[in-house]
């Protein structure tokens, strides 16, 4: 076991991946520890977005049938779009470098990236909640870029480039989860 996966653990994971160092997403190793703490992440990732988004369900008093099926819908949305956002990278990753890297080597430092988005609970804050929910998602996008960029061995306007097509998807199914939540509350 080497020195670097010795010390990876959740906090410095998050801490080194929330700071965007390029090291720790060039040098982090492809072991059953990493790939468990990148899932850990992500897994984080979307009960901070689901606890969030639970607490504007509770004050618009949802009953809890509707409110457990929306804070479903939104963890599973945090996971599905993680996947495909790292399925779109790494085809599009492919396309400029065949075969340099493997899809479930992709996933860590992509499920790194997902760090800025265990702060997603700050969106319960009043007026504040689709601000920080876009600053967290702009961070993640860096933070992505930083990792493709690594992981790739690519320049930073063509890693920024790959990230960016998947991006706009992933904000814009964020979208519809989020008008499908409000749909449901209207219709109770």
């Amino acid at each position: 076991m080497s020195a670097r996966n010795s010390k990876l653990n959740l906090g410095t994971t998050l801490k080194e991946a929330l700071t965007l160092d390029a090291n720790f997403y060039e040098h982090t190793p492809n072991t059953p520890r990493s790939r468990r703490l990148a899932r850990t992440i992500v897994i984080l990732a979307a009960v901070s977005n689901a606890l969030g988004s639970a607490f504007i369900l509770l004050i618009n008093r949802v009953t809890l049938p509707m409110l457990v099926l929306a804070l479903v819908i939104n963890g599973i949305s945090v996971v599905l779009g993680y996947y495909f956002w790292t399925l779109t990278i790494w085809k599009l990753g492919d396309w400029f470098k065949p075969n340099h890297v493997t899809y479930r080597e992709l996933l860590i430092p992509i499920g790194f990236a997902y760090a800025p988005q265990v702060l997603n609970f700050l969106t319960l804050i009043p007026l504040l909640g689709r601000p920080i929910q876009l600053i967290l998602a702009v961070w993640s996008l860096l933070a992505v870029i930083v990792a493709v960029r690594q992981g790739l061995d690519i320049n930073p306007p063509w890693a920024a480039l790959i990230c960016l097509i998947g991006w706009p998807l992933i904000q814009v199914a964020i979208g519809f989860v989020q008008v499908f939540e409000q749909t449901l509350m209207r219709s109770i």
